[in-house]
């Protein structure tokens, strides 16, 4: 999501509500905005339309937020104030503005429905809402114990910062492409030997040598073209052309880069491929750029097809850091390899007893099968880890299931922090961000500390000092102190 645009949005908003004497819950229609930008594309407020309320109050808000019902009325009134700032700011025209109040009176009461309803819930408001206060102990006041020291933060120089996996195109391929190279048709590679040897040679001079501007045309920037091709290959996914623009502007010098024409050139040179609009590595320099890092020294590895592997080397290959779109190919290829059952059941009996990291990767793959694969995953309510997550599996399908026990609701509330534990500790802004949207209130935080779960002491340290809310950040320090005296008895 967009931050800049959100921020300034609501200091608008409050600024306008003060001068009109409007009450603008501004913590509600902030919570709005972000899951417009999250989920609807909405990357300014005159994207707002009066369909956006509807998948954002009747579909995304009860997926995501824990509120009781009868709160709905305060969701929609924070809503209307907005289009009501909407429409005097000028964001969108009257008409549209009319338009907005009318979805707003047809989904109000529906609204309702949806955030009683739990098939709308996500995983964790499904768990976490159905842990009452009334139903758990009250927790006994220990002092809290001290934050632990986390150290300096590692090195992130290039050279220090591992590399991805990439996938590189077969040789074939990458022999065609030299031969679409507008450079090489007028300076032609070496004849004989491997072609592939002497482009990466060729794109190593690129690199390490004084090319005196003979690559983009300025002598400044080609002495950043490391740099900018090794955020493309770290990257891996199209770049706006901008933020190339950005960039090049930086070391240009006092001369601002003529974008276009650099492009031109690193087109030319068979290094990036652009539409317009987005760039990125042409499968060719990816490879040349990989033999560059392994000529350094630098691991550089390669992210393997894990379409044909079976779910233990799946769900390896995925922990290794396959890139997204990579990722997404794989486990498309690899279900459609399979049928439900036979997925769910080769998923199951590889994240039985893992860890919790890889557990959550296989219960995520098993959530996009269908009712097909009930068999295989009702099997798996004899297992204590699985258990909680089978019963979820079932229930959502509308599929007979038990219900799940207090001891079991905690704990696999803190089985499912515990695996957001590695992308938390890669974005701790955006953590808090879901914590404070979404995460557990204080009162099963306070009982965390009973759960026989190995990570607990670890989750428990992680939402102290994350959690934006004072209250809950001292609940969960405080349950950290006690689940680690209880570890040490």
């Amino acid at each position: 999501m967009s931050i800049e645009w959100v921020n300034q949005a609501i200091d608008d908003l409050r600024a306008w509500g003060s001068t009109r004497g409007v009450e603008v819950d501004a913590d509600e229609v902030r919570l709005l905005c972000d899951y417009a930008s999250d989920y609807l594309n909405v990357n300014e407020l005159g994207d707002f339309a009066p369909e956006t309320f509807d998948e954002l109050l009747l579909s995304i808000y009860p997926r995501k937020v824990i509120a009781p019902p009868e709160s709905a009325s305060e969701t929609v009134a924070a809503a209307r104030t907005l289009v009501g700032y909407l429409s005097e700011a000028g964001k969108v025209s009257a008409q549209t503005a009319a338009r907005m109040h009318e979805r707003l009176d047809d989904i109000a009461p529906r609204m309702v429905e949806a955030l009683a309803d739990p098939a709308n819930f996500g995983m964790a408001k499904s768990l976490f809402s159905s842990i009452g206060p009334e139903s758990l102990e009250q927790s006994v006041a220990i002092p809290a114990g001290e934050l632990p020291d986390l150290g300096e933060a590692p090195c992130d120089c290039p050279g220090c910062t591992p590399l991805p996996a990439v996938r590189l195109a077969e040789t074939e391929e990458l022999r065609a492409g030299l031969a679409t190279v507008p450079m090489l048709a007028e300076e032609p590679l070496p004849a004989g030997g491997d072609p592939l040897n002497a482009w990466s040679e060729r794109v190593a001079r690129m690199l390490d040598h004084d090319t005196g501007g003979a690559v983009t045309g300025s002598p400044e920037l080609d002495e950043g073209l490391y740099d900018l091709f090794d955020m493309l290959y770290r990257l891996q996914v199209r770049v706006p052309v901008t933020v190339i623009g950005d960039y090049l502007d930086e070391i240009s010098g006092d001369t601002p880069a003529d974008l276009p024409a650099v492009l031109d050139r690193l087109v030319w040179c068979g290094m990036v491929d652009t539409d317009g609009d987005t760039a990125e590595l042409t499968p060719h320099a990816l490879w040349a750029l990989r033999a560059h890092y392994l000529a350094l020294g630098m691991d550089a590895p390669l992210a393997p097809d894990l379409a044909e592997a079976d779910a233990h080397e799946l769900i390896e290959g995925l922990l290794e850091g396959v890139p997204a779109e990579l990722a997404e190919a794989d486990i498309a290829r690899w279900l459609a390899g399979r049928d439900p059952g036979e997925a769910a059941a080769e998923l199951l009996a590889a994240a039985s007893g893992a860890p919790a990291v890889a557990r959550g990767i296989a219960i995520t793959i098993v959530d996009r099968l269908g009712s097909g694969a009930e068999a295989q995953v009702r099997a798996y309510l004899d297992d204590q880890e699985l258990r909680p997550h089978a019963i979820h599996w079932l229930a959502a399908r509308g599929l007979p299931a038990p219900s799940l026990t207090q001891e079991e609701l905690l704990w696999v509330s803190v089985d499912m922090l515990a695996l957001a534990m590695p992308a938390a500790e890669e974005d701790p802004d955006n953590f808090a961000e879901n914590m404070a949207a979404s995460g557990p209130p204080a009162h099963v935080i306070e009982e965390m500390w009973r759960v026989d779960h190995p990570d607990v002491v670890e989750v428990l340290e992680l939402l102290g000092r994350s959690i934006t809310d004072g209250t809950v950040a001292k609940a969960a320090r405080k349950a950290a102190f006690k689940a680690r005296s209880r570890a040490i008895r």
